[in-house]
Order: structure tokens, then C-alpha cells, then sequence
């Protein structure tokens, strides 16, 4: 049987990550994220805090949160469409690479990245959605980050914009939630984690990639 790749997009808090991990782990393959920052700063011979700056998210100067944000990581303005992005698309790159080469080489799970839509079109591949109601995720930001709900608010919604612009920069103005793009969009509030995880498992079996 042919490698098969599960690509996840998520909102923050949402438990995508989480969900991720436990299908990877089930399944017997490895779960990558942040991993894919190491191997493309491995490919590149860049620093990895280089591709940890611009983790799905674009890279411009100046801005910042509020107060209430102290101690998380700084937001930053957001780069125009028509303005030049040449260094960090060159990073995206490299990101790119390593995606296609795991593609080719094994079976795993990949979470972000814009891996949807750099494997798009294969038949081996599984996209997936996950998104949950907002009070859903404010109360896990909260209990994963010890987190005020204001600062849980704020994070949720400065995150997931990061990762809307970043998914239409490098998509060419597609819409990171539109449903259209994936194979499947969960809600894991009321599927629930763990039957998250066997629905896709099931509908991997339905595709032929796992017994």
C-alpha cells in the first residue's frame, strides 16, 4: 500500500493538534509541525529561529498586543498583496520542500504549513478542518495556557488571523475555513477528540489508504 499523507488545518484552540497527534499516533506514523521548521533549517543551512519568526505567519515590522498579551509572542502588521515578500516566500520554500519530500517517502500527518494546498490533488491525501465554537476554545486556551479568558480571546483571535493571512498569502487569496478545501471539516466540540480521530481513521480505511 501506497504512502498516505493526513494534512490538518485548525482553529486555535479548537484541539487540532491534539487530534493530530493521537491519529498519528494510532496509525504508527510520525506527527509533524514545528518539526518541518528543523528540517527546513537543516535543507536551507538557515538558524531555525529564522522559519520559527515567520511560522504561519507573514513578517513586517513593527506592531504589537495590547498589555494584556505581555509575555506572549508579538503579533505584527500584516504585509499588502502587492507589496514584495521575497525573503520569507524563499522560506516558504523550503517549508515546501520538505512537505512534498515527506509526501514521497512516507506515510505521517502534517498540522499547518498550507500542506492542503501544496499537496493538493492527490489521491493519497486527506485534508482535514477542525474548528469548534468559540466558548469551546477560550475555555481550552485557558486550562492549556493558564490564561485570563481576556488573554485567551485575544490570542484566539490574533492566532487564527496570523493563520488566515498566511494561508492566503501563500495560496493566492484562498480562504484558509472555506469548507470547499478540505476533505473533511470537524467540529470537535460536538464529534468530541477521540471520535475525531476515529472518523478519520474510518474514512481513511473508506479511501482505500489503511486497512
Amino acid at each position: 500500500m501506497k504512502n498516505f499523507v493526513v494534512t490538518f488545518a485548525r482553529g486555535f484552540g479548537t484541539g487540532g493538534k491534539v487530534i493530530a497527534s493521537k491519529l498519528a499516533k494510532e496509525l504508527g506514523v510520525h506527527c509533524y509541525e514545528n518539526r518541518i521548521l528543523t528540517l527546513a533549517s537543516q535543507l536551507s543551512g538557515l538558524d531555525k529561529n529564522v522559519f520559527e519568526e515567520v511560522n504561519e505567519k507573514l513578517r513586517t515590522s513593527g506592531g504589537g498586543l495590547a498589555s494584556l498579551m505581555s509575555g506572549l509572542p508579538r503579533a505584527r502588521k500584516y504585509i499588502a498583496r502587492n507589496e514584495k515578500f521575497v525573503s520569507d516566500d524563499k522560506l516558504f520554500d523550503y517549508q515546501k520542500q520538505i512537505i512534498l519530500n515527506l509526501a514521497e517517502t512516507e506515510s505521517c500527518v502534517i498540522v499547518g504549513k498550507c500542506a492542503d494546498y501544496i499537496l493538493q490533488g492527490r489521491d493519497n491525501v486527506v485534508s482535514v478542518y477542525i474548528e469548534a465554537p468559540r466558548d469551546f476554545c477560550i475555555r481550552r486556551t485557558m486550562e492549556n495556557m493558564g490564561v485570563t479568558e481576556e488573554v485567551a480571546q485575544a490570542t484566539i483571535k490574533q492566532t487564527d488571523k496570523f493563520r488566515a493571512d498566511y494561508y492566503a498569502y501563500y495560496t493566492h487569496g484562498n480562504y484558509w475555513t472555506n469548507p470547499i478545501n478540505y476533505d473533511m471539516t470537524l467540529n470537535s466540540e460536538k464529534v468530541g477528540i477521540d471520535n475525531c480521530v476515529s472518523l478519520i481513521k474510518d474514512y481513511l480505511k473508506i479511501k482505500g489508504l489503511i486497512d
